[in-house]
């Protein structure tokens, strides 16, 4: 197998240039997956909680947690709206974070859903307790809802064809080995 390592011909600036414009580029790109994958739960949501699978999401139980006098200031109408937005600004963070993972870790096909999957992990083992949240027992059905809706999220962050260009390439490649 033949990789190449990326290599540059032009000035010191322009290679400076390449080189610092990169982890931005990359966080920028992750944080937009992660919002993008953020929506694409909440429409899986909208359906499990309309059938009757989920009974809150973890978004609003959140807010009514930590912010309770801010959410009920907003109008019972618009509380959605304020949902789906913090629920798009976890999402945007997560792939932020997705986009601080190790290149050669974020290419690779099980990465995503795994991320997924992993943050699911976490709000259910140590920030839901950390907020004090009700443990209302869940059903199977429910945590397989939510699990569905993560591993969905992981999808859209990680399956994007974005990652394969995080690193970009130099005008000229060379292989290696």
């Amino acid at each position: 197998m033949t990789q190449t390592l990326p290599t540059h011909t032009g000035t010191r600036d322009e290679l400076r240039q390449h080189v610092s414009t990169r982890p931005a580029q990359t966080l920028i790109r992750a944080a937009a997956r992660g919002a993008i994958g953020s929506m694409a739960m909440s429409g899986l949501r909208q359906f499990t909680t309309a059938v009757g699978l989920v009974a809150k999401v973890p978004p609003e139980a959140v807010l009514e947690r930590t912010v309770p006098r801010l959410f009920r200031r907003v109008h019972h109408r618009r509380r959605p709206a304020m949902v789906e937005l913090t629920h798009w600004g976890y999402g945007t963070a997560g792939g932020a974070l997705y986009g601080l993972l190790p290149h050669g870790l974020r290419r690779r096909p099980w990465a995503g859903p795994a991320y997924g999957v992993a943050f699911w992990l976490a709000f259910e083992v140590a920030i839901a307790p950390a907020l004090g949240l009700p443990r209302h027992p869940r059903t199977t059905t429910e945590r397989l809802a939510l699990l569905a809706d993560h591993l969905l999220y992981g999808v859209v962050v990680g399956a994007s064809p974005w990652p394969h260009r995080d690193v970009p390439e130099s005008p000229v490649e060379r292989p290696m080995g």
